[in-house]
């Protein structure tokens, strides 16, 4: 449970620190997510499962 919380923490550390270093870009690129269509969107989220998916896979192995 420890490990699950640390790993919690260290995704929110990485979530906010493009906020925290450039947050006028941050605006430009959220403007251009928001009229990403939705299925460009579903289809890039599922890309970045598989990666940590893999990602996890490997380093356990």
């Amino acid at each position: 449970m420890k490990l699950f919380v640390l790993l919690i923490g260290m995704v929110l550390i990485f979530e906010g620190l493009p906020y925290v270093a450039a947050p006028e870009s941050m605006q430009a690129w959220l403007r251009k997510l928001s009229e990403t269509r939705p299925k460009q969107l579903r289809i890039m989220g599922l890309i970045a499962m598989a990666a940590g998916l893999l990602l996890c896979w490997i380093i356990q192995g």
